[in-house]
């Protein structure tokens, strides 16, 4: 009977602390659900989406150096006229400061002698000169971002003809030229803004053509044109 009522006891012990465990661990998590459902709710700030790409529509002033020669002529030099066109710019950001630009149009000069050639009517032409560079942006400046970059130009002339006269045959053949640039964009907001972008080009493409009666002549033109533009920003 003795050892009987021991095992009563024990039974009996155990069973008190188990049910006291499991009231424990309700309050316990009664309270920490309760905890939880107090505390303040902090919600990370969103990220916005960057987009690399960029274009700009600008009016591009193309402004020739005025200059080449014939070699069979001594004394003489040639004239290209200036022009304005559209233009399409196209850029890749890589990061927030390095960038890739292509820029998209086409030109028609007019080419005309000087000095020992004064008065002769050399011929015209069609350009088409995309120009890839690499640029560094200055991004410290809040809504004004300055740029300066480097890089390559290719010209194919195309649709040429003679002035038909003294020349009766013309030829401009492409050419790929270095090129520089420096300009800026003033963000009016973080879509639109407005650009200013100047481009030096050194092209001196050769030359050569026909005078009346069938003459050979060649020769080179000194293009090493400015390309002054302005026009709209467009980030996506």
């Amino acid at each position: 009977m003795g050892c009987g009522h021991l095992m009563k006891k024990v039974v009996t012990a155990l069973s008190a602390l188990m049910m006291a465990t499991a009231i424990t661990g309700i309050a316990t998590t009664a309270y920490a659900a309760d905890l939880f459902a107090r505390a303040p709710y902090y919600k990370a700030p969103a990220v916005e989406a960057w987009n690399p790409w960029m274009i700009r529509l600008r009016v591009l002033g193309v402004l020739p150096e005025k200059g080449g020669s014939v070699d069979q002529v001594a004394g003489s030099s040639l004239r290209t006229s200036d022009q304005v066109v559209p233009e399409l710019d196209i850029s890749y950001f890589f990061t927030r400061n390095i960038a890739a630009e292509v820029i998209l149009g086409v030109t028609r000069h007019h080419v005309t002698g000087a000095d020992a050639l004064a008065g002769v009517d050399v011929g015209k032409a069609w350009l088409l000169p995309p120009t890839l560079t690499l640029q560094y942006h200055f991004t410290d400046f809040g809504a004004f971002k300055p740029y300066v970059g480097a890089g390559v130009n290719y010209t194919w002339f195309f649709s040429q003809s003679a002035g038909g006269t003294t020349v009766t045959n013309s030829h401009l053949h492409d050419s790929f030229a270095p090129v520089v640039q420096f300009g800026f964009d003033y963000m009016i907001d973080k879509h639109w803004g407005w650009n200013v972008d100047v481009k030096k080009i050194w092209l001196r493409p050769e030359w050569d053509g026909a005078l009346a009666g069938g003459t050979p002549i060649t020769g080179k033109v000194k293009l090493d044109p400015w390309l002054i533009g302005t026009g709209i920003t467009y980030k996506f």
